[in-house]
C-alpha cells in the first residue's frame, strides 16, 4: 500500500464530483430551457440567482456519489493496491442512470403537478400500482423512455471514463512524497466534505437544503432550483411527516362519536345544524356581538420561537420583553399566561391558525385535502364575509413548508415573503425581521380596505445572524443579569439578544401604526411555538411551553379574557371573530372562543388547564374531574382535525 496508490484513488474521486456537478447543473439548464413556458415574468437575473443556489444544491447531491465512491472504490482500491476505475464506473452507472431516469421523468411530473418531485410521488405507492404500471407504459412512455434512458446512460459513462483517465489531477496529488503535503491533501478533502456537506459553505448558517432554497420570486424556478434527486429526497422527507401521524388521542374508529361531542361543544346543536355524517356542519357557532368596533387594519403578529416567559414578572428585569410588556400594561390591552402552541414546531402554528385544525403530525400545509377546498374552520373566508380583505406576510420565502400555496389555498388574498424586495440583511431562512415589517408599515398606511395580516416573523431563529450591535441591543448590561454560569456563554447571549430584537421589532411597528393611525389598528399578538432558550437548565412545564396572547387596540378592556380561561391556537380565530362579528354571524371552529369559556390548551405533548399542566404521555387520565374532562377535549378535536385533513368532511371510517 503507497500513497500513489491512494493519491490516484483520490483524485478519481475529485474528477468525479466536478464531472458530476457540472452534468447536474447542465440538466438544470436544459430543464429550465425546456420547461420555460411555466415560469412568469422573469429576466436574466431571476435565471442567474435560480442556477446560482442550484448550483449549491447541486454540490450536495454530487458530494453523495463523491462519498459513495471514496468508501466502496478507493478504499478498497488502496487497501489491494489497485489503481483501476471499475468499482468506481459501476456505482457511477447506477447514479447517473437513476439521475437520467428522473430528470426524463421530471419533464412529464412537472406537467402533471406543476412542481419538482415532492410527496405526492411516494402516496403513488398506496394507489393502484398496477394501473399505474400501464399508465406508465401507455401515456408516458415507460419503454421507450427507459432504454433511452440507459443509452444516454452509457454516453455519460464513456465520457466519464475518458474523463477520469485525464492525469492532470492525479499527477498534482502523487508529486510529492513529502509528509506535510500528504497531511494537507487529507486535511484540505475533510475540509472540502464539509464545504460540500453545507452546500458551498461551511457552517449552517450559510447552508442550503430544499427547506430553504426558494430564493427566487418565482415558483417554477423555485422548483428548478432542486435537482431532481433533491426533489426526491423532499418528497421522502415530507412523506415521513405525513406518515408519523399516530398520536395520542386520535381515536379514527370514534369518529362519529366525536363529531356529535363537537356539536354539543360549538352551538351546532343548539341551532339544529348537527350532521353527524359529516364534520363542518359540528363545528358551527354564532357569534354573541362584537367586542369592540371593527377596526380598519387587524394585525395577527406570530413571533418566532416567541416564548413567554421572558414576557414573566420573576424574568422582568431581564428587559428582554419591554415593549410588548408595555403594550400588556395598556389599559385598552387584554393579556392571557394561559396560551398553548399548537406544536413544537412553526408549521404547526401556521396550519392552526390558517385552516383552524389541531396539530395531529400530518402536516396539513402537505395534504390534498388542503388545496381541494377550504376548510370551513379556515380563518380567511370567514374574515372576508366580514368585508376583510386577507394578507399573509412572512419575513422568509414561499416555498418553506409550502406556505405560500397553502396561505393562498386557504383563502388569503394576498402572499408576501423575502424573495418579493430586497434586504440588505437575512440568513438562509429569509431577511431580518426588520425590513419586511417595513414593507409591511408601508403596505398598511396606503391601504384604505379593512385588512387582516398574518405576519410571521423569522429573526429569532437559528443560525441567530441579526447584528444586535446595530440595534443597540444592551447586551452587557443582559450579561450582569444572568446568572454566573450562564454569563459567559456568547451563543446563548445572542440568541436572547434575537429575542429582544423580535419584542423590539414588533413595539416599534405597532408604536408607528399608532401614531399614524390612531384607533383604527385591532394587534393580536403570540408566538409559533416556546420550548427555546430557557435561563434554568430544567424550566417549569409552564415557561417553557407556553406562548404569550395579548389583544391591543382601541375599544379592548382586560376583562375580555377572564383568569381561568386557557386556550392555544385553534381558539385564535373563534376568538378575533367574537370581538368584531355582529350578533348573529355564524362562523365555524374547532376551538371555542377564549371569550366564551374556553378551558384547555395543548400541543403535540404538553396539556394545560386552569388548575393543572402535564404532559400528554398515553397514560390513563388522573380521576380528577378536569383532568378527564381535558383528555376528552385533546381525543375530540385531534380525531376530527386528522378526519378533515386526511378524509375530507365526512364521518366515514372505512375509505
Amino acid at each position: 500500500m503507497s500513497w500513489r496508490v491512494f493519491s490516484y484513488n483520490l483524485a478519481q474521486d475529485f474528477k468525479l464530483i466536478v464531472f458530476t456537478w457540472i452534468y447536474l447543473n447542465v440538466l438544470r439548464l436544459i430543464s429550465i430551457a425546456g420547461m420555460k413556458s411555466y415560469a412568469g415574468d422573469i429576466g436574466v437575473s431571476d435565471i442567474m440567482l435560480a442556477l446560482g443556489y442550484g448550483a449549491r444544491m447541486s454540490l450536495k447531491t454530487a458530494g453523495v456519489l463523491m462519498l459513495f465512491s471514496f468508501v466502496f472504490a478507493t478504499l478498497p482500491n488502496f487497501l489491494r493496491s489497485r489503481t483501476d476505475n471499475r468499482l468506481r464506473l459501476y456505482l457511477a452507472a447506477v447514479y447517473f442512470f437513476i439521475t437520467n431516469f428522473l430528470f426524463v421523468a421530471g419533464f412529464f411530473y412537472y406537467k402533471e403537478f406543476h412542481t419538482n418531485f415532492n410527496e405526492i410521488m411516494f402516496n403513488a405507492l398506496n394507489d393502484d400500482v398496477t394501473a399505474l404500471f400501464y399508465t406508465f407504459i401507455q401515456q408516458y412512455h415507460l419503454i421507450e423512455g427507459t432504454i433511452g434512458v440507459a443509452i444516454l446512460t452509457f454516453a455519460v459513462i464513456y465520457i466519464l471514463r475518458r474523463f477520469l483517465n485525464r492525469t492532470w489531477l492525479k499527477k498534482s496529488l502523487s508529486c510529492s512524497g513529502k509528509w506535510y503535503f500528504r497531511v494537507g491533501v487529507i486535511v484540505f478533502t475533510l475540509v472540502f466534505a464539509l464545504f460540500t456537506r453545507f452546500g458551498a459553505s461551511f457552517s449552517y448558517a450559510k447552508s442550503i437544503h430544499w427547506e430553504n432554497c426558494a430564493k427566487t420570486k418565482d415558483a417554477f424556478l423555485n422548483e428548478m432550483i432542486l435537482d431532481n434527486m433533491q426533489a426526491v429526497y423532499r418528497g421522502y422527507s415530507i412523506k415521513k411527516r405525513i406518515d408519523n401521524g399516530v398520536i395520542y388521542g386520535v381515536n379514527k374508529d370514534k369518529i362519529r362519536f366525536y363529531a356529535e361531542k363537537a356539536a354539543n361543544e360549538s352551538d351546532a346543536a343548539k341551532l339544529g345544524k348537527a350532521d353527524l355524517t359529516q364534520i363542518d356542519a359540528n363545528l358551527v357557532y354564532q357569534a354573541q356581538g362584537n367586542i369592540i368596533a371593527p377596526k380598519r387594519h387587524i394585525f395577527i403578529l406570530i413571533g418566532e420561537s416567541f416564548a413567554q416567559w421572558p414576557l414573566l414578572d420573576k424574568y422582568a428585569d431581564l428587559g428582554l420583553g419591554e415593549n410588548m410588556r408595555a403594550v400588556m400594561q395598556k389599559e385598552n390591552a387584554a393579556y392571557t399566561h394561559n396560551f398553548m402552541p399548537n406544536a413544537s414546531f412553526t408549521p404547526m402554528a401556521v396550519n392552526a391558525i390558517v385552516c383552524g385544525l389541531s396539530d395531529v403530525d400530518i402536516y396539513p400545509n402537505h395534504q390534498l385535502e388542503s388545496y381541494r377546498q377550504v376548510y370551513a374552520t379556515a380563518l380567511a373566508p370567514q374574515l372576508k364575509k366580514l368585508g376583510y380583505k386577507t394578507q399573509f406576510w412572512y419575513s422568509g420565502f414561499s416555498g418553506w413548508e409550502r406556505i405560500e400555496d397553502f396561505a393562498l389555498a386557504q383563502g388569503f388574498d394576498e402572499f408576501h415573503c423575502a424573495s418579493d424586495y430586497r434586504y440588505p440583511s437575512g440568513n438562509v431562512w429569509g431577511s431580518d425581521d426588520r425590513f419586511i415589517f417595513e414593507r409591511l408599515q408601508e403596505n398598511a398606511a396606503n391601504n384604505t380596505e379593512p385588512t387582516v395580516y398574518v405576519v410571521l416573523s423569522v429573526s429569532n431563529h437559528a443560525p441567530y445572524s441579526v447584528d444586535l450591535a446595530k440595534e443597540n441591543f444592551p447586551k452587557e448590561e443582559l450579561r450582569a443579569k444572568l446568572p454566573s454560569e450562564l454569563q459567559n456563554d456568547e451563543d446563548f447571549l445572542n440568541r436572547l439578544g434575537h429575542y429582544w430584537y423580535t419584542d423590539k421589532i414588533f413595539g416599534e411597528f405597532i408604536n408607528n401604526m399608532e401614531a399614524k393611525q390612531p384607533q383604527e389598528n385591532l394587534f393580536i399578538i403570540t408566538g409559533d411555538h416556546a420550548d427555546r432558550g430557557n435561563i434554568e437548565k430544567q424550566p417549569s412545564l409552564f415557561d417553557r411551553y407556553t406562548v404569550p396572547f395579548i389583544i391591543y387596540g382601541d375599544g379592548v378592556k382586560k376583562d375580555i379574557l377572564s383568569d381561568d380561561m386557557v386556550g392555544g391556537h385553534v381558539n385564535l380565530g373563534a376568538t378575533l371573530l367574537e370581538l368584531i362579528a355582529p350578533k348573529g354571524f355564524e362562523y365555524y371552529s374547532l376551538g371555542k372562543s377564549l371569550t366564551r369559556g374556553a378551558n384547555v390548551g395543548f400541543n403535540d405533548g404538553v396539556w394545560l388547564t386552569p388548575e393543572a399542566m402535564g404532559r400528554i404521555d398515553g397514560t390513563e387520565p388522573q380521576q380528577v374531574k378536569e383532568v378527564i374532562e381535558m383528555y376528552r377535549t385533546i381525543s375530540w378535536q385531534r380525531t376530527i382535525s386528522w378526519q378533515r385533513t386526511m378524509r375530507g368532511n365526512t364521518t366515514a371510517i372505512d375509505e
